[in-house]
């Protein structure tokens, strides 16, 4: 009985210390909604770049069809970074936490960094006309911002940076793919990667 009493102990001293060190309030769905957002993004930039031909055909872009994928890119992002936050906060609330403390921004700082920078090294690559590498780009700079985070959060998150950053560097070796990878990554993995999430964490 005196072991089952220390034993628990342990384990609540473990969770207030792992509550006040991470943030915890990530939720798994959000990671699958961001996933289903993903996909239907690239089925659309699907439609607007490859031709109808049974095998995958890298074709040429004009100024219009990069606005539209531009603005598809925008539309994906602000769904899965909307719906992320408002489950975050939907999860934070039932268990009575905060979502704006010493750990969420130390998350948010921590992958600032790799995300800013990636996402204007993406901007510049648009403007050059080197498309070919801004899916690479895209999952390189995503998946370390992801690792840098994860110091403040699950351990999971990691392994999907991680993930992430090898897609994009077979994706760069691999040009004419890079849709293909972009919706693994970002797609995917983010649906593997929450329902894990979800059924381990969430229930």
């Amino acid at each position: 009985m005196e072991d089952k009493d220390l034993y628990a102990e342990i384990a609540s001293i473990r969770s207030i210390m792992e509550r006040s060190t991470k943030f915890i309030s990530l939720s798994g769905l959000s990671g699958v909604m961001a996933g289903i957002y993903a996909l239907i993004g690239a089925g659309l930039a699907y439609k607007l770049i490859y031709t109808g031909e049974p095998q995958v055909v890298y074709v040429r872009y004009n100024d219009p069809l990069v606005v539209q994928l531009f603005l598809i890119a925008c539309a994906v992002l602000v769904c899965s970074i909307g719906t992320g936050v408002w489950l975050t906060v939907r999860k934070a609330a039932k268990k009575g936490e905060s979502v704006w403390n010493q750990s969420s921004q130390m998350l948010l700082k921590n992958g600032a960094l790799p995300l800013l920078t990636g996402g204007c090294f993406v901007l510049l690559l648009l403007c050059r006309g080197y498309y070919g590498v801004i899916s690479p780009g895209c999952l390189i700079f995503y998946g370390l911002a992801l690792v840098a985070a994860s110091r403040y959060t699950y351990g999971d998150v990691k392994w999907l940076g991680l993930c992430d950053i090898g897609l994009g560097l077979l994706a760069t070796l691999l040009p004419g793919y890079g849709l293909l990878f972009w919706a693994l990554g970002f797609g995917v993995l983010h649906i593997l990667y929450g329902t894990i999430m979800h059924f381990k964490y969430d229930r």
